[in-house]
């Protein structure tokens, strides 16, 4: 796997999933975006234990004693259905569920029932130090909103130099080295109506099933900075349709300085990626030179990309028809061609002879008349004997043909 940032030649590159962050279980649940409304029940001494995974799990066998599958570091929910099967079972049965279940080390457990969970709960979460919630609201909402919270607290991030615009939906990520003109070609992007997201600090976050999203640093918010006028603010200049506070990043567009000797890709048939996060993303490299329109440039890109989404691929179905006009078929293997064909001994085909020369014997010219029409001597009066029938297939010259015609015999 390249290393963060690194270009790399793929004909289709698969996401892999980075590592999580971690969060603390106090930091969640003091978090302003959790709508459901906890309240601890115990286990206030394990408030600063990790939580590291994003989903919810639900372990309703292990209240049975069936441990496997269950991870610690997993937010834990048990619903009517558990609590339920809690109550059916004796005194003692029902003790040795719970303490069993805690005693996994668990990150913390929400218990989704408006009613008081059974005490053994209680007692082994205050035994074991597990911080134990109540939710008011049911199991599939509040493991909704738990999911909403924890994808975003435990979303890998990096950070980019570049600078992430928003050009027909499709979120074009301009790299390249500093000085390049990045700057530059998002106010030329933002006057033609597209929408800033971040200047020169691009904060990155890798989101499932393998997507990255950009966003700005919070200090430099709606600000680019162009060398010799300063730093503008985009939103006071074009208002709040120019500009976004996250987007995903469809393509990543390298800004080059243009270089005579450096072949860049002219029919863009093979694709390139940037690895971002582990996760493979469209490179697009576009040499800069004086008086090239990059606002033009990159709104091409941008609607490229959109034909790609829907099936069209232009280089590709150009050299398509290249080859079809040519005459370009699949060569065929020797192991699909018929024994009767692999065996079949090679003939070889006579040479046909060359034309003879124009001027030689053998070259006739094919006559308009034939002596087969003649009236024989006897009817003609003359005493011109007959000439020999013409005979198409011998090789006789024509030249027998007399200079002088006789007169008479009805020609």
């Amino acid at each position: 796997m390249p290393n963060e940032g690194e270009a790399f030649v793929s004909g289709g590159g698969k996401s892999v999933p980075p590592p999580m962050a971690e969060i603390a279980v106090s930091e969640l649940i003091a978090d302003a975006r959790l709508d459901a409304e906890l309240t601890r029940l115990a286990g206030a001494a394990g408030l600063g234990r990790p939580i590291r995974h994003p989903r919810v799990q639900k372990s309703g066998l292990a209240l049975a004693g069936h441990f496997y599958g269950v991870v610690p570091t997993r937010v834990q929910v048990l619903g009517e259905t558990e609590l339920s099967y809690l109550e059916t079972l004796a005194s003692d049965a029902r003790g040795l569920a719970a303490r069993g279940f805690f005693s996994l080390g668990l990150s913390c457990v929400v218990v989704t029932r408006r009613e008081d969970p059974p005490k053994a709960i209680v007692q082994a979460a205050e035994a074991t130090g597990t911080p134990l919630f109540m939710s008011a609201a049911r199991s599939s909402r509040t493991i909704n909103m738990l999911h909403g919270v924890l994808d975003e607290k435990l979303a890998p991030t990096t950070t980019l130099h570049g600078v992430l615009v928003d050009v027909f939906g499709i979120g074009l990520l301009l790299v390249g080295k500093s000085g390049i003109g990045k700057s530059e070609c998002a106010v030329e992007l933002v006057l033609r109506g597209h929408r800033l997201v971040a200047d020169d600090v691009v904060k990155c976050e890798w989101r499932p099933p393998g997507m990255v999203f950009g966003a700005p640093a919070d200090i430099l918010r709606h600000h680019v900075e162009v060398r010799g006028l300063g730093v503008l603010n985009i939103k006071d200049l074009f208002g709040v349709t120019a500009v976004r506070d996250r987007k995903r990043i469809d393509i990543v567009v390298q800004l080059d300085e243009w270089d005579e000797k450096r072949e860049y890709d002219r029919l863009g048939v093979d694709d390139q990626h940037f690895s971002i996060l582990g996760t493979p993303v469209r490179l697009v490299t576009v040499p800069v030179r004086p008086g090239r329109d990059m606002g033009a440039m990159l709104e091409m890109a941008a609607r490229n990309e959109l034909l790609r989404r829907a099936g069209k691929h232009s280089a590709r179905e150009l050299l398509a028809r290249l080859e079809e006009n040519a005459g370009l078929a699949p060569e065929v293997a020797i192991e699909d061609q018929p024994e009767s064909v692999i065996n079949a001994p090679v003939v070889a085909k006579p040479a046909s002879p060359p034309p003879p020369p124009p001027n030689s014997s053998l070259a006739r010219p094919d006559p308009t008349w034939n002596d087969s029409d003649r009236p024989p001597p006897s009817e003609r009066g003359g005493g011109m004997p007959a000439r020999p029938q013409y005979d198409r297939s011998s090789n006789e010259s024509s030249a027998w043909i007399p200079a002088v015609r006789p007169k008479g015999g009805g020609e």
